[in-house]
């Protein structure tokens, strides 16, 4: 770029080109959550059928291209106002040395250089000749303590005052100052455009109408192309405050321009997801976002990995035996974990995404994607309605072998829930969450006997329903129920020994202890701790929570009483433990959510907050 075509520049018309961007992103959304929600939906309740089912396929698929254009225009937006910012920047810098070079009565040329005209004291008779000078633009200091840019910058500096002080014409070193405020604002015009040029080019998707793995990809390194650049007009906007602290959270993201927060969202998608606090709405689109390109990104990776030979070798051999096939231990010891690791976490992906495409069925609300990461176990909050909005929330916490590889069966719990609770409140609104929040132990015995894991997850739990708190407008706004099953029931005890609960009940099943000896030792009000426990011959996991310690006392394997009593211990489904012992209909320990359930039907009471309907055992 020059001087010329930075004087004409209107760096306006990059924002407008921004806010169009802008708006077709917001379209794009729009357009996503109906063909993803309300469309499907309204077809599911009336119409069935093979063309129906063909139609939401092609639903699904146009969804995915919405969020596709949301995502990439929200880049090109955030892109055009970072390129919009530098330019105004450097025309600003250029208006102002021109403005001065008209006050001094210099004449800017075509090229950027500066005349001056005759001045200073008269020598033999003549006053010093006018002239003309043309600017250089300086290096940008790296803020290194040893910068050989700015040391060169300061050596010009000096040699140009020299200059100037010697200089018989007291107009050249003014001249020579506004020459150089000329080329440092053309400088730094080019280097933005140099800069945006090629990353806005990048944001062109393939001329198809199939949103791939491929395309995913692409987003996120052009999230990563687009963050570096727009460093310096990110940097205005205030990050997020240190501690994670739900209320101070909702309050910086709140403090945000909505160009603030779209151009923060766009680039840092998975950290905005992760943040309590935050509205709903806006945790669901980041995660959406980062599911969609960690998706695509896990997809490529797996089929990069070569087919798994044929484990065993029988040939050869006229007898039942076997030896590991030499190609396969091989490939083993190359992909095998990964490809397990990428399998589990792909099921969990596809579990979450079948919820999105589930919206409408069997009357389920639209889903909210609250947390979603893939470290340890792997994460995934998923709501069945909007928390924001909802009389009867329900948080539940599965317990042992918990991974985001079972996320659709614990998805399927709180689906069910959801519609039985929704048919107790007809007129209300209903969420149930669930909460795959932690890394839960991966055996019985030795890792479901010990206490770290519950202790481990009872501080992000409790930020969790702080931040659920703080959406739903504060405490009593929502009636809540704080669900835990199997292990995590422990999980929901050492939460509340660890703080502030933020539930009005409290409700486990198939608990083997809560890490206290009462009912009422926990954090909610005295009669509102409910139990349900399928008899011994189905469901020993209470019996066995009795062993392991959980339920607040001294393990017997610890201190061994004749015949193996086990004394002082407690687990909600005692009497003397205190909670509402609930009737249920379980034939296992996984089966207390079972589709029609009376089981399900019950809890589903606690959650509409009808206590006069629960049956106790």
């Amino acid at each position: 770029m020059d001087y010329a075509a930075l004087k004409a520049l209107k760096p306006s018309e990059f924002t407008e080109a921004a806010d169009g961007y802008k708006a077709v992103s917001d379209m794009a959304d729009h357009g996503y959550g109906d063909a993803e929600g309300q469309i499907s939906a309204r077809l599911r309740a009336g119409l069935k059928g093979v063309a129906v089912e063909a139609a939401l396929g092609s639903l699904r698929d146009l969804a995915k291209n919405f969020h596709y254009v949301q995502v990439e225009c929200g880049l090109a937006a955030t892109s055009l106002k970072a390129l919009a910012a530098a330019m105004t920047d450097a025309k600003k810098k250029l208006e102002a040395a021109l403005e001065d070079a008209a006050h001094a009565k210099f004449t800017v040329g075509a090229d950027g250089s500066v005349s001056y005209p005759p001045g200073g004291e008269e020598k033999d008779g003549k006053v010093p000749e006018g002239g003309t000078v043309t600017g250089s633009a300086k290096g940008k200091p790296s803020g290194n303590v040893i910068d050989p840019t700015r040391d060169a910058n300061n050596l010009a500096d000096a040699l140009e005052r020299q200059a100037a002080n010697i200089h018989p014409n007291p107009n050249f070193g003014k001249a020579v100052e506004i020459a150089n405020r000329i080329a440092q604002a053309v400088a730094e015009a080019t280097e933005a455009d140099t800069l945006w040029a090629p990353k806005l080019r990048k944001l062109k998707a393939d001329d198809d109408l199939v949103v791939s793995d491929k395309d995913w990809a692409d987003v996120q390194s052009d999230t990563s192309d687009v963050r570096a650049g727009a460093k310096d007009y990110l940097d205005h906007i205030k990050p997020p405050p240190k501690g994670d602290d739900p209320k101070a959270n909702a309050d910086w993201w709140k403090g945000l321009s909505p160009d603030e927060q779209s151009a923060y969202l766009s680039l840092n998608a998975a950290e905005v997801g992760a943040l309590d606090g935050l509205p709903s709405v806006v945790r669901d689109e980041a995660n959406r976002t980062v599911l969609a390109e960690t998706k695509a990104q896990f997809q490529i990776r797996l089929d990069g990995i070569p087919p798994e030979p044929q484990k065993w070798n029988t040939s050869g051999r006229d007898y039942p035996a076997a030896a590991i096939n030499p190609a396969w231990r091989e490939w083993d010891r190359k992909y095998g974990k990964d490809k397990a690791f990428l399998d589990k976490n792909l099921k969990g992906m596809n579990a979450i995404q079948a919820r999105f495409d589930a919206t409408g069925k069997e009357g389920l609300p639209e889903a909210y994607l609250l947390g979603f990461d893939t470290k340890g176990g792997g994460r995934a909050i998923v709501a069945n309605g909007n928390p924001e909005t909802a009389d009867h929330t329900a948080v539940f916490v599965p317990g042992t072998f918990t991974s985001i590889e079972k996320s659709e069966d614990y998805i399927g719990h709180m689906g069910e829930l959801w519609k039985k609770t929704h048919a107790q409140v007809p007129g209300q609104d209903v969420s149930t969450i669930t909460w795959i929040g932690y890394d839960a132990p991966q055996s019985i015995a030795p890792e479901a006997m010990k206490e770290k894991y519950a202790h481990a997850a009872a501080p992000d739990l409790n930020h969790f329903m702080a931040g659920l708190e703080q959406v739903q407008g504060g405490d009593g706004k929502s009636h809540t129920t704080l669900i835990g099953h199997s292990y995590g029931s422990t999980v929901v005890g050492a939460a509340s020994n660890a703080g502030d609960l933020r539930a009005d009940d409290i409700l486990v099943a198939g608990s083997p202890g809560m890490l206290v000896g009462h009912a009422k030792d926990l954090d909610v009000e005295e009669g509102h701790v409910w139990s349900e426990a399928a008899s011994f011959t189905k469901d020993q996991v209470p019996a066995g929570g009795k062993v392991a310690g959980l339920g607040g006392g001294t393990p017997f394997w610890k201190e061994l009483l004749p015949f193996g009593a086990i004394w002082g211990q407690n687990v909600p489904s005692d009497e003397d433990f205190g909670a509402n012992i609930m009737d249920n209909d379980a034939d296992s320990h996984t089966d207390y959510w079972r589709k029609d359930s009376f089981s399900l039907e019950n809890q589903a009471r606690v959650v509409a907050g009808r206590y006069d309907k629960v049956v106790l055992d």
